[in-house]
């Protein structure tokens, strides 16, 4: 039996990708097993984190749509981005870890990939104030190129699971995303153990969750502009 599933869903509405993230994370219980998905953007948007005042935002950031995550952190520009989300249930020794442990976790699984590709990255060994702007400073343990952030990360723990929403700014130096891809795939079996390649409609009543999510949460004004 796998130990966790992988889901490339492909692109997706802005307010669709943070609502299947948040269906993920309240279907994982009954999942059993992390999921590791890859998802793009068929817009160019601005995710931020929840609690986050919407003013504030309005005025750091020229994209648009504004869309407010179910994970904290501050503004994270999509427009040529490569995003990606773990979800792990209470069970998984993910959600043992604290928010600097899985944060330091989930990155150094990153600069792994990059490494066996060839680009030499490392985790941030400090702080460096980005103002509200999750790539403008960085903190620890995030992924550096050449001193600059390239990947930044947020989470959010509740009583039925972990959830890590992770974005990697793409630029000329990189590898294709593809190839990035399958490297974390690779190295993914050593964290999480065997590997089954799966698809969002294979997992028994996410779809469903998400499409309430979107009317109620990520396309609902009130919601985006509640702080």
């Amino acid at each position: 039996m796998s130990a966790w599933i992988a889901v490339n869903s492909g692109e997706g509405d802005p307010a669709w990708n943070m609502a299947v993230d948040e269906a993920l994370l309240k279907r994982i219980e009954n999942i059993g097993k992390p999921v590791l998905r890859f998802y793009s953007w068929n817009t160019p948007a601005a995710t931020f984190g929840y609690f986050q005042k919407f003013k504030d935002v309005e005025r750091t950031t020229q994209l648009r749509p504004l869309i407010r995550r179910p994970t904290a952190g501050g503004i994270v520009p999509h427009d040529d981005d490569w995003t990606y989300s773990l979800t792990v249930p209470l069970a998984d020794p993910w959600h043992a870890l604290n928010a600097r442990e899985s944060y330091h976790r989930i990155h150094l699984w990153i600069a792994q990939s990059f490494e066996q590709l060839g680009l030499d990255t490392e985790l941030a060994p400090d702080c460096n104030d980005g103002a509200g702007s999750c790539f403008a400073g960085f903190e620890v343990s995030d992924v550096l190129l050449d001193g600059r952030k390239v990947a930044g990360a947020a989470q959010r723990r509740t009583r039925s699971g972990l959830l890590i929403q992770g974005s990697v700014q793409s630029t000329t130096e990189f590898p294709s995303r593809s190839d990035w891809e399958q490297t974390m795939l690779g190295i993914g079996t050593n964290e999480l153990g065997e590997c089954q390649t799966g698809s969002l409609t294979s997992i028994s009543g996410v779809m469903e969750a998400a499409d309430k999510l979107v009317l109620s949460k990520y396309a609902n004004p009130e919601f985006i502009r509640k702080r």
